[in-house]
């Protein structure tokens, strides 16, 4: 250790690379030795850090967990349209797949945001960026069923409120009960994959690219400041890409 140089570090980290070893843990053992040689060095024990000029191993953004399009249709068909709480979980249900919503996006959701005659509902997101996102035929088919029929019970008497989609209390729902109700019509649908809050907003955009959309686009509709962030989603996609690519390159 006292006599290591630059490239004996560049070495051993290559070697576990090489040996299949995840960046993320090989950039832990690179901080555990600029930890160690800190220490050399305060003791006197070595003349230099040969870590000083190492670079971290590039850690790569991990894919989004998504649904495939089936799964997504069983997830929307699963909770209970009988009932007013069903009726309002599949409606953001189908708004959030139709839209790319953030989950804190859609419970703020107020009536004036939501426009069913021009079919866009317009979100505030992230630094406070406005954007008008399209509905979707069937997200207006639902959000009209459901303002008409199911959100006034939902209110219990608290018509002032615009919230458009209440709790069963009345009020604003909370980004973790909607994420538990998610979990929950999942259960339902016998669905197996790993969830997490932003599901539906990553197929949202994974099936948008899937068919054929342009990824600024779905840049714009996703509320992304940096195209690199939508980017992530074209490796999720790359099949249907190969495929199009295929079709419509002259040389294909």
């Amino acid at each position: 250790l006292t006599d290591a140089r630059r490239e004996d570090i560049l070495g051993f980290l290559a070697d576990r690379l090489g040996a299949g070893m995840k960046a993320r843990s090989t950039a832990r053992s690179l901080s555990c030795l600029r930890g160690l040689y800190r220490y050399l060095l305060r003791e006197n024990l070595v003349a230099e850090d040969p870590t000083l000029r190492v670079d971290n191993p590039r850690l790569g953004r991990p894919l989004p967990h998504t649904l495939n399009e089936s799964e997504v249709e069983r997830l929307l068909a699963a909770p209970d349209t009988e009932t007013a709480i069903g009726m309002r979980d599949r409606t953001m249900l189908e708004v959030l797949y139709a839209t790319g919503l953030r989950v804190s996006e859609l419970v703020s959701l107020e009536l004036p945001d939501v426009n069913l005659r021009q079919g866009v509902v317009r979100v505030v997101g992230k630094g406070n960026k406005e954007r008008l996102v399209p509905l979707g035929e069937e997200a207006i088919s639902w959000l009209t069923r459901f303002t008409r029929e199911a959100r006034r019970e939902l209110l219990r008497g608290n018509e002032r409120s615009d919230v458009v989609f209440p709790s069963s209390q009345g009020n604003a729902m909370t980004r973790q009960t909607f994420w538990y109700r998610i979990k929950a019509h999942a259960r339902t649908a016998d669905i197996k994959r790993k969830l997490s809050p932003h599901t539906l907003r990553h197929a949202f955009a994974t099936h948008l690219l899937n068919h054929g959309a342009d990824l600024r686009v779905v840049q714009l509709l996703l509320g992304h400041s940096d195209l690199s962030t939508t980017q992530i989603y074209t490796h999720v996609a790359s099949h249907r890409m190969k495929e199009l690519h295929k079709v419509h390159h002259p040389r294909g």
